[in-house]
């Protein structure tokens, strides 16, 4: 038997233990007034698409009890979250006592959902580089597939801020149920509260206020999966000394670069390694969330990342770094677009990103953005929480 047949028997039977869990939790109610939410497999703390949802409903007053699944109740969540440990035991109780679920990634494998509860799914990403689902192909792991059909079927509806997710969520998450096509929760706050995010990242870095900041946040590789994953976070090739110098030479401005790990590997990790030292550089992979940090940002530079399609609806720049294109297409499968089809600027080496940040326009900048949107019908217009509470509350009525 082969490492991934091994491996697929072992989720198995994990899956048939969480199910009995399930079962048995059934001797308690539903209660119609409970939410529960967790993201990244309970990696992820108060962030992403579910947080602003929590908030939006913090914000209407809305009276519902909020539980949060997590691996490390130690993180910051505000006073409104009941903050619970990520253990099989907690997960069956509460997801089978909620009438509504909430998350950004898969439930585990042996979810067992009842009738009348609801489970709205945000996702992690909406428009992305990576191959996911069937786009994988033959570097789609058996058991991925086999947990993606699990949880799909639990799915009532799933958000989506395009027709083109909506036109792949079948191949690429393997659901085919209905979409709310209303936006991305955590781009809201990056197209309304812009100033606000600027002042609030000045202030907790304790840096002048002329100072302008590139995130670099680049995506986990986890190989290719067919065994327990693995997330790794390799040694940037960027030369940052020479990145700060380019953009101060361009703008004339101060310049600081903020590194962000993937909250699946700042979960474990509590910063990003690099081969140099310069106070000009800044890790930020312990702050919850990705939009807080990115809204207050002058410039993103990632590699294979959706945050940058997060990051350009909202109208930030956003440069490509991608040093390690084969290895990756090797174990992930093709990417969802060929270079010629995107909106940004794309470098393998040093050279090429110092040459791309020079020779960057934003006027150019933004006329691929839009005319990207407009092609693919992208609907990022800061409204999204807004309409998805409308969608809960008619569920808890």
């Amino acid at each position: 038997m082969s490492k991934e047949s091994r491996y697929f028997c072992k989720r198995k039977c994990q899956a048939k233990i969480l199910s009995i869990l399930f079962l048995i939790m059934r001797i308690f109610p539903v209660k119609k007034d409970k939410i529960v939410f967790s993201t990244f497999e309970g990696d992820g703390g108060f962030c992403c698409n579910p947080r602003y949802i929590a908030e939006e409903l913090h914000r209407r007053d809305f009276s519902c009890e909020m539980i949060w699944l997590t691996h490390d109740v130690r993180r910051n969540f505000p006073d409104y979250v009941k903050v619970i440990k990520y253990t099989p035991w907690n997960i069956a109780y509460h997801l089978t006592t909620a009438k509504i679920w909430v998350d950004n990634y898969r439930k585990p494998y042996g979810t067992i959902k009842r009738k009348g509860q609801i489970y709205l799914q945000t996702w992690h990403a909406s428009i992305g580089f990576k191959a996911v689902g069937l786009y994988r192909g033959e570097s789609f792991p058996k058991i991925a597939k086999k947990v993606s059909e699990w949880d799909s079927k639990l799915i009532d509806v799933m958000i989506s801020n395009s027709k083109y997710c909506d036109q792949i969520y079948p191949k690429k998450l393997l659901y085919s149920g209905p979409t709310l096509r209303v936006g991305s929760p955590r781009v809201d706050c990056l197209i309304n509260e812009k100033s606000r995010l600027h002042e609030r990242i000045h202030q907790k870095l304790q840096v002048e206020k002329n100072t302008q900041f590139v995130l670099f946040a680049p995506t986990f590789r986890g190989g290719n999966q067919k065994a327990k994953k693995k997330v790794t976070s390799p040694i940037p090739t960027i030369d940052f000394d020479r990145l700060i110098r380019n953009l101060e030479t361009k703008t004339e401005c101060k310049w600081n670069v903020l590194l962000r790990l993937h909250p699946q590997l700042s979960a474990h990790m509590n910063k990003m390694s690099i081969n140099c030292v310069n106070e000009k550089i800044i890790d930020v992979s312990q702050e919850e969330d990705m939009s807080e940090v990115m809204g207050g940002c002058d410039l993103v530079i990632t590699d294979y990342s959706s945050c940058a399609f997060d990051a350009c609806f909202a109208g930030i720049p956003v440069l490509l770094y991608a040093d390690d294109v084969k290895e990756y297409i090797a174990n992930r499968g093709n990417f969802m677009w060929k270079r010629e089809q995107l909106p940004f600027l794309m470098a393998e080496n040093n050279d090429e990103l110092m040459e791309n940040v020079k020779k960057f326009n934003r006027n150019v900048y933004n006329e691929k953005i839009r005319l990207f949107a407009e092609k693919y019908e992208i609907c990022e217009n800061g409204h999204a929480c807004q309409d998805i509470v409308d969608l809960i509350e008619e569920y808890m009525k």
